[in-house]
């Protein structure tokens, strides 16, 4: 059995993982993959995030640049300008922690000036001062894996033993934290599926998931809608990709992960209820039946 906490404590807000949190994503971009192609105001992205709420997100992470396959970068003013304000929106409403999807040291303080009480960096805090702004801001930060960057990270993707290298990296990058002063309490990792992996890669990943248990970490996996799935299901829309994204998000729960990122928070979240149930009942001894069912 691995060492890893019952609850997972974000700022003031103390959640359960008797079932596994489902986080809400809210892009705040011109250029998402997933659901637009125009930048929404910031009225139209607070809106957004309350629905998200309101179907029951239990953290919901806003992000202004697009680390989608071949997206460019934003540069940091823009970038600023697009989430900060949603931040505290949100945030102020005290429904759920408020997650800043970012890789820039100021958009990092920022955010969190303004309510975000997780940091979720695609780089793993390797851009220039993240390291040292997250330890001195004090919040819960999201470890990801990526190969290369966004621009041209699935354009050759190469690993010997894919499962074992992200392993490694996110060990190392935990280390870097903790010698850098952040609490090992205050850390998460991601295995970043899409980021620089092949269909082979992120099902290998997928299937030996259980192996970053090891780190006795909290396990957060974003698969939703991504190429992977239209690949596998041959579905050209992200839209159309729900169903595959649900299937795998089981796979993920079941092997470990405790936190999945989704654009579809109603429906992930009455899959893992679904799978917290059935988890609960191989405990349990089942009751006699004494009466057939009649339909």
């Amino acid at each position: 059995m691995f060492n890893i906490n019952p609850t997972l404590i974000l700022g003031p807000y103390e959640l359960s993982l008797d079932r596994p949190l489902v986080m809400g994503v809210l892009n705040v971009t011109p250029d998402s993959f997933s659901d637009r192609q125009t930048l929404p105001s910031t009225e139209e992205a607070v809106i957004e995030g309350k629905k998200l709420i309101e179907a029951g997100a239990d953290i919901v992470d806003v992000g202004g640049e697009s680390s989608r396959p071949g997206a460019a970068k934003v540069d940091e003013a823009n970038e600023l300008a697009r989430v900060t304000a949603v931040v505290k929106q949100l945030a102020a409403l005290k429904r759920c922690p408020i997650s800043i999807d970012t890789r820039k040291a100021a958009v990092m303080r920022a955010a969190v000036e303004a309510g975000a009480v997780l940091i979720n960096d695609v780089t793993a805090l390797r851009e220039a001062n993240s390291l040292q702004t997250a330890e001195e801001l004090g919040v819960s930060v999201v470890l990801m894996h990526m190969q290369g960057e966004p621009a041209t990270m699935q354009q050759q993707p190469e690993y010997d033993d894919v499962v074992e290298s992200v392993a490694r990296f996110l060990t190392e990058r935990v280390f870097a934290c903790q010698m850098a002063g952040i609490d090992r309490k205050k850390l998460l990792i991601d295995p970043g599926f899409g980021f620089g992996k092949t269909l082979a890669h992120n099902l290998a990943l997928l299937r030996r998931l259980d192996r970053l248990l090891e780190l006795e970490l909290p396990l957060l996996v974003g698969i939703s809608r991504k190429r992977m799935i239209g690949e596998l299901t041959e579905r050209e829309w992200p839209a159309d990709r729900v169903a595959g994204s649900l299937a795998a998000a089981v796979m993920a729960a079941e092997r470990g992960a405790q936190i999945i990122r989704t654009h579809d928070v109603a429906q992930t979240l009455d899959a893992m209820k679904v799978l917290a149930a059935v988890g609960q009942m191989q405990h349990k001894p089942i009751a006699k039946q004494t009466a057939p069912i009649l339909f």
